[in-house]
């Protein structure tokens, strides 16, 4: 185990007047007497105070941006502006050194499409490192939040043979070899001898399996990975991001609701809770930026403010006929100024409908439900009134939609209705269906997009940047 202490430990204990052992980057070099230390412990560096006398001239050239030091030396009450201590250091030695003229990450600004392709450095950097501890904290919050409640942690399958979604844009998983493809009489591609046996893809979400662990263990959750083959270059698209699902037996659509509520308000006072330097760095960040924007394009509010308005509300409940109406009778809708105008019941909402009713109209957080079956997956209960489902998505501001989710089908024969009108064959989905035939009761679940959730406790404005090495069309670097 290292004897070396970390920073924040450091700055949180502040042990003046003892020696200390401490290990970390250069981020700056000043007067061949200053080092701005970080280990990536927190959002502060360390200042470290050389002694000339003591160091040769060799170490002192060797002392530069992005060198890997230790340092040893009495801890002490800063002089200076800006720190509460640093380090008197009587021996500095550079274990890894940096080429000062070749290193990418000189102390500068840089621009996220810059970091991007550097993303294998970008975490060294003050935005990164801090964007990276709250998705860690993010993390825990969510796995504290469901093991608080008595959930259980069900790892689904990366491979699987469905498509959760019926999308069909996934990623085709195989071992046959593609310059000799093997091919049945009729010209088809010869599955049976592929890996598995059959066609397989990348998951694009632990649901169905989600839902038979709930069938067993009453409440369930997963937490993994998920693929989605779309040529998106959008900033709120991945091709590989992180899903949050649980799912809960005996339980309809308000129990769904409430839980995905809570959860989130317990993530974002998580966050606020043990990150308060993280966020005062990057709603600075974010302020600065915005700057030049026209106040149409700037975030609704700074980035605390908005994090406290999410504790500080009940999320608005309302059905999605009722945000159709108050949508087409709005003035951006009757004035034209939306991308996407409103005209009847059935439209597909999108971002600008989502926040106008987040942002102008309720300004608080949104939860609708009973969409119209047509625009939904199949797996979602039918209402009474056979034209609308159980289902509900939350709606954030400056994100739009963070959560979707529903009760689901439990009844055998409605759902056979609805994976034919979905072009879904049962054959294929026998295991689900099972479920259905054996023990079945009501039941419901929603997905979380990981990185949503941390692109809005950052404020990050790209969702590429809040993954540390993110997969889109093109990209597949590190």
């Amino acid at each position: 185990m290292s004897t070396h202490s970390s920073i924040a430990q450091l700055i949180a204990d502040q042990p003046t007047g003892t020696t200390v052992h401490v290990a970390g980057w250069v981020r700056t070099f000043r007067n061949n007497q200053f080092i701005a230390l970080s280990d990536g412990s927190c959002q502060k560096t360390l200042q470290v105070v050389v002694d000339r006398d003591n160091l040769s001239e060799d170490v002192l050239k060797r002392i530069t941006t992005g060198a890997a030091v230790t340092a040893s030396g009495e801890l002490i009450e800063s002089q200076g502006r800006g720190q509460t201590i640093e380090l008197k250091a009587t021996e500095v030695e550079v274990v890894g050194d940096s080429n000062p003229e070749k290193y990418l990450l000189q102390p500068k600004k840089h621009s996220m499409e810059f970091m991007r392709e550097v993303a294998h450095l970008r975490p060294r950097t003050n935005t990164f490192g801090a964007v990276l501890r709250i998705r860690h904290g993010v993390s825990m919050a969510i796995h504290q939040f469901f093991d608080e409640r008595g959930f259980f942690y069900l790892h689904s399958p990366i491979i699987t043979a469905s498509d959760a979604e019926g999308a069909g844009e996934t990623f085709q998983v195989t071992t046959l070899p593609l310059n000799d493809v093997p091919k049945t009489d009729d010209g088809e591609v010869d599955f049976k001898e592929d890996f598995f046996g059959k066609a397989t893809n990348l998951t694009v979400s632990g649901q169905l399996e989600g839902e038979l662990g709930a069938l067993a263990l009453s409440k369930i959750y997963t937490f993994g990975p998920t693929f989605r083959a779309e040529n998106s270059n959008t900033t709120r698209h991945l091709a590989e991001f992180w899903m949050i699902e649980p799912e809960i037996a005996f339980a309809d659509l308000k129990d769904d609701m409430d839980l995905a509520e809570d959860m989130l308000k317990y993530v974002v006072k998580y966050v606020m809770d043990r990150f308060p330097d993280e966020l005062e760095f990057l709603e600075k960040r974010l302020l600065d930026e915005e700057k030049n924007k026209p106040v149409n394009k700037r975030s609704p509010m700074p980035l605390r403010e908005k994090m406290a308005f999410i504790l500080a509300n009940d999320f608005q409940r309302l059905t999605y006929t009722e945000a159709i109406d108050i949508l087409r009778n709005s003035k951006p809708n009757k004035k034209k100024k939306f991308q996407f105008p409103i005209d009847a019941w059935g439209a597909d909402l999108q971002s600008e409908h989502e926040r106008y009713l987040v942002e102008k109209h309720f300004k608080k957080p949104v939860i609708l439900t009973d969409y119209p079956a047509e625009i939904k997956a199949f797996y979602m209960r039918m209402n009474d009134d056979g034209k609308t489902v159980a289902a509900m998505d939350i709606l954030f501001p400056g994100i739009g939609e963070i959560v979707g989710g529903s009760q689901r089908e439990e009844r055998l024969d409605i759902l056979l209705d609805r994976m034919k009108a979905f072009d879904i064959h049962p054959e294929e989905m026998e295991w689900f269906l099972d479920t259905r035939r054996y023990g079945s009761c009501k039941h419901a679940g929603f997905g979380l997009g990981f990185e949503r959730l941390v692109l809005f406790v950052t404020g990050m404005q790209n969702i590429r940047d809040v993954i540390p090495f993110p997969r889109y069309p093109g990209s597949a670097e590190f």
